[in-house]
């Protein structure tokens, strides 16, 4: 062999191998964060999804692993069994969790994005109803673990109606919105952004309805929030930090250009409908994300004060057989800092 020719085949097979090197000890540097979302990849999941793609956590020395889910209650479950280091769902459901397991694994609300609940209520205007009043004596659909359901008393509550005054149905969650259609029921609980999109699926228009979103009806619960394990967040702080300000980032992002932001979640799944899951992120941020009380204290924080009346709240209506206090359910330590984010000037309407 060519003397030369043997040196730079060294040379070429020794770079390579420091490279490999290199890449194995970069990434051992990594911190791994399984996340584990509330539901499927759709509208709302973009900026979990931009952040990974963008290459935000991995400028924070995070390798994240985004999972779809199958609800709040299996992603506060999952992020409580070790599976997943984080997660997102319901604070409302992570209460419950808490009260029901006060000497278990540690969980706690880090970022809060949806700054109120999505339930709703959805009635037909062919029947009469056009206020809270008027649901007295009706039939309501909904599965038995809707937050609309489990929190009606709390609605009954702020708007004077009595929450025994009204027929609930307990149904399959695939049927929920069928049944309003054909007119089985009067009226059915769901999130805002994914009962009426499926009432319009099915051939119903919002000029139908009249809908009664939680949050404009005297309803101050909190709903998702991005949850981790105490004991991951004790033992890696650093990591925590650079998941929020990443997210936080590819947030602001996803308010100024909801239509681009979908592209990373139909690049996670081909198979959405772009523009259902673009007008179903847009609904989730005008009625949830955007609020008046996110763009006074930044995205992500709570008002301690309400927090600590939803937790009651909740804890009256769930009938739980204990109240955790605020610092167990949010802690507020791993957030950016406020000006960063105070990211809603720049949406686009």
């Amino acid at each position: 062999m060519n003397p030369s020719l043997s040196r730079s085949t060294g040379l070429l097979v020794g770079a390579l191998g420091l490279s490999l090197v290199g890449a194995s000890l970069a990434q051992a540097d990594e911190t791994r964060i399984r996340f584990q979302l509330d539901w499927r990849f759709e509208g709302p999941s973009a900026p979990f999804l931009m952040a990974v793609e963008r290459g935000y956590f991995a400028e924070e020395g995070l390798r994240v692993e985004v999972d779809s889910g199958s609800g709040s209650a299996g992603a506060i479950n999952r992020v409580a069994s070790g599976a997943y280091e984080m997660g997102f769902g319901d604070l409302n459901a992570l209460v419950e969790f808490l009260a029901e397991n006060p000497d278990g694994p540690g969980i706690q609300g880090v970022y809060v994005v949806y700054d109120g609940s999505p339930a709703s209520v959805f009635a037909r205007k062919d029947r009469d109803i056009e206020s809270p009043a008027d649901l007295a004596g009706k039939a309501i659909a909904a599965p038995a673990f809707d937050t609309g359901y489990r929190a009606w008393g709390i609605f009954a509550a702020a708007n004077v109606l009595d929450a025994d005054d009204v027929e609930w149905q307990n149904v399959d969650p695939t049927l929920r919105e069928t049944l309003l259609v054909r007119g089985d029921v009067d009226a059915i609980t769901g999130f805002y952004f994914t009962s009426l999109l499926n009432l319009e699926g099915r051939g119903m228009s919002e000029e139908e309805l009249t809908i009664m979103p939680f949050p404009d009806y005297g309803v101050p619960l909190y709903g998702n929030a991005i949850i981790a394990s105490e004991a991951f967040s004790e033992e890696n702080p650093e990591a925590v930090e650079g998941f929020l300000r990443a997210f936080n980032r590819a947030l602001e992002e996803t308010l100024a250009d909801p239509d681009g932001a979908i592209d990373y979640v139909y690049n996670r799944d081909s198979l959405i409908d772009r523009e259902m899951e673009t007008r179903r992120l847009r609904l989730a941020i005008d009625s949830v994300i955007d609020t008046e009380d996110a763009r006074a204290n930044g995205a992500g924080a709570v008002d301690e004060e309400r927090l600590r009346n939803a937790i009651q709240l909740v804890a009256d209506a769930y009938e739980l057989p204990s109240v955790p206090e605020t610092e167990r359910v949010f802690t507020s330590r791993f957030l950016p800092p406020q000006d960063e984010r105070m990211i809603f000037a720049d949406r686009v309407e």
